[in-house]
């Protein structure tokens, strides 16, 4: 495992790469298993909603994904931007529709 120290504020601190610490931490579970490393890494990393990394990372478009779910397109956007939340049932719908956990998604 590749590891750097560095120092902030006088206390040293230890970096090691996102999938390690997931690995560490008990992060890869295996219902996160159907997802590769990188994919993993981006929505822990939350380089962009789970959502979206999970929806591309299927190749859907939204259309594709909110006619799976049976939300509404609109709705969806608002939850890939950040705009709204979502509901536990509609978490529960985008989960099912990208064969994920639903805590992945939150």
């Amino acid at each position: 495992m590749a590891h750097d120290l560095l120092h902030i504020q006088g206390r040293p601190y230890m970096l090691v790469p996102l999938h390690d610490y997931r690995a560490l931490t008990g992060g890869n579970n295996v219902a996160d298993s159907n997802l590769p490393d990188d994919i993993l890494d981006a929505v822990h990393g939350r380089a962009a909603h789970p959502v979206k990394i999970v929806r591309k990372f299927r190749g859907m478009t939204q259309d594709d994904l909110a006619a799976a779910s049976g939300l509404s397109r609109p709705y969806l956007a608002e939850i890939e931007t950040g705009r709204k939340d979502g509901s536990v049932s509609a978490i529960k719908m985008l989960a099912a529709a990208l064969d994920v956990p639903p805590g992945l998604l939150l």
